[in-house]
């Protein structure tokens, strides 16, 4: 039902634009779009005021209604996008909105296109190109302006600075500051449309410093040259927040519109969306992403105790946000899927996608040839999602495809122990042929395997911190192989971060239990504390203290970045399973390696 009127609310906005031009034509064939345009003959009914001919001069005025039936005209559309993460052929897909932004256009309306981020990261053609196709596909599309998530950084900070430049649109953050405290990107940019100011503020969550790869925001010798305002328990953010969205409101701006990359995850607190607003001002409406949330549109209230505007639409292009801003001000938010688009197109409405579909194949004929190269097969569906539920799992349980790609990095790290973060293994391998273009969809950033030396004390911390979110979800959740262990949710978590949400210390009772190291025979034994294992997992978490892991940083590294992660993968099920995924692998729920004790039991 909520499809239905979706559906019916985006027809009526573009027929009553339609009806209220002066050039009803490209749409004749609709025989209800000519019904509008008859119902202007009620003003015949200026026959009233002949009757009153002292007031004849009155006539030029009433000439003047059609003019005031153009208001509709001078809505402001404002289509956003979140967590794109390369889905550009999708939900909605990118020639999609370019169509629905072409029709709102030939309808009169006033349409500024937007994004909140991790757009240029998460499917091969951004792997591939570091994130540059991406841009350029956001170009021709028409973005006017975007914030930056915690994924536009994967590629290094030279890639970063690259991919923006190579931006016609406004790249906007706040809150992204350099070691001279200067903001490294626009804070804010304002856009006028209809005779109104709009101010769009970028925000990026701080949780970026291990959701994207520490040492990039480090210089050469560990010292931090890059700050996200992360700092006291929040207040830094809110802060930093509040004087641009002063600023902004200074400039005599009519509304000011947060681009935020920050969402709704427990491990992002301070710096939820839901707090920024709960510690500000001023903002009109927070267009959100990074949690992946669907919603259409929610009210939370602000420092003032106003209602903001919230929304998100969740991931991959599956909705397309519309924020309309009516001639009287009037606010409101909808979200557009595929169904939508379908039923749009099946009434005439959408005719133009200004090249997009031309560029978008252009784009991925390029990577095809490799990305359709199979490597290798596999025997059962490897998952990490529930097959019952169909809800992620792989950032809070075992799955076979963490099993998998654990192993993998154990095996070719040749390693006592190995760990893979739940977070870097994004997409599912179905049974069957698997080619190249599948693997760097599970692992897209190009991570790389190192080894390091760590004693069981620490490796005993790391899986503490792994499961300190538990039951919620965590990209820091660590997959692992060569171990056997259970996690116990009656005994809440006592780890301890810092302001940038690094590891500091486990402060009191541990939730991970009876672990167990897999021996040369075959068999498992206690892990010793005192012992140096050698662990193996990939430079993000080992080297560079992503998703938090600082224990490992100083410790002896005996293999450095010396196989991207995709390639990890296929040697192992290459040259270590004989190139089939077999058996072994059956349990969408892995091997029975992690054990959750669920609270109350």
């Amino acid at each position: 039902m909520k499809k239905v009127l979706s559906i019916v609310l985006v027809l009526m906005m573009v027929f009553a634009a339609v009806a209220c031009t002066s050039t009803p034509a490209p749409v004749a064939n609709e025989s209800k779009v000519d019904e509008p345009a008859k119902t202007e003959e009620p003003a015949k009914t200026e026959e009233p005021v002949k009757t009153e001919e002292p007031a004849k001069t009155e006539e030029p005025v009433k000439t003047e209604e059609p003019v005031k039936a153009e208001e509709p005209a001078k809505e402001i559309v404002i289509l956003y996008t979140n967590d794109v993460h390369c889905g550009i052929t999708e939900g909605i897909g990118y020639v999609g909105i370019a169509r629905i932004k072409a029709a709102l256009e030939a309808a009169g309306k006033e349409v500024i296109l937007v994004d909140n981020g991790d757009s240029v990261q998460g499917d091969i053609i951004g792997t591939l190109s570091k994130g540059e196709a991406i841009v350029q596909l956001m170009n021709d599309i028409g973005y006017d302006v975007a914030t930056i998530g915690n994924h536009e950084f994967d590629y290094g900070m030279e890639q970063f600075n690259k991919n923006v430049s190579l931006a016609k649109f406004q790249y906007v953050c706040c809150n992204f500051i350099n070691s001279k405290g200067e903001t490294v990107l626009k804070p804010y940019t304002i856009i006028e449309k209809a005779g109104k100011k709009i101010a769009f503020v970028g925000i990026d969550t701080p949780q970026t410093f291990v959701s994207s790869t520490p040492t990039y925001f480090q210089d050469g010798n560990g010292n931090w040259i890059y700050s996200f305002c992360e700092g006291n328990n929040g207040q830094d953010l809110y802060d930093k927040v509040q004087e641009t969205v002063d600023a902004a409101r200074a400039e005599g701006v009519d509304y000011v519109i947060a681009l935020a990359h920050l969402g709704t995850d427990f491990s992002s607190t301070p710096w939820t969306s839901g707090e920024v607003i709960n510690n500000t001002n001023g903002i009109d409406v927070l267009l959100d992403g990074h949690s992946h949330t669907k919603e259409p549109g929610a009210t939370v209230k602000n420092k003032d105790g106003n209602d903001v505007l919230w929304t998100s639409t969740e991931t991959k292009l599956a909705y397309l946000g519309m924020l309309t801003i009516d001639g009287e001000g009037k606010m409101s938010t909808m979200l557009l899927d595929t169904s939508a688009l379908k039923f749009m197109n099946s009434v005439g409405l959408l005719k133009e996608d200004n090249g997009a579909a031309a560029t978008v194949d252009a784009a991925l004929k390029a990577n095809e040839e490799l990305v359709t190269t199979v490597v290798a097969k596999t025997n059962v569906d490897l998952v990490i999602k529930d097959p019952v539920e169909g809800v992620r799992i792989v950032r809070s349980q075992e799955t076979n495809l963490g099993d998998l790609c654990a192993d993998a990095y154990r095996a070719m790290g040749e390693a006592d122990i190995a760990f893979v973060n739940g977070g870097g293994i994004r997409d599912v391998i179905p049974a069957g042929d698997v080619t190249f273009g599948q693997i760097i969809k599970v692992h897209p950033y190009g991570n790389a395997l190192c080894v390091v030396e760590a004693t069981g004390q620490e490796v005993l911390d790391a899986l503490e911190l792994s499961a300190a979110s538990l039951p919620a979800e965590y990209g820091g959740f660590l997959q692992v192989s060569g171990l056997k262990l259970t996690i116990d949710l009656n005994v809440d978590s006592t780890v301890e971060k810092d302001e940038k949400n690094l590891f500091v210390q486990v402060a009191g009772d541990r939730r991970v239990k009876d672990v167990q190291v897999l021996q040369a025979d075959g068999t498992y034994a206690p892990i010793d504390p005192e012992k140096t294992y050698t662990v193996a997992c990939h430079d993000y978490l080992l080297k560079n203290a992503g998703d938090g892991y600082t224990m490992f940083q100083d410790n002896t590294l005996l293999r450095d970045a010396v196989m991207l992660d995709n390639q990890v993968l296929i040697n192992y099920i290459v040259d270590v399973l004989g190139g089939t995924v077999g058996g072994e692998y059956v349990d969408p729920y892995g091997q029975g390696r992690i054990t959750i004790i669920e609270k109350g039991n």
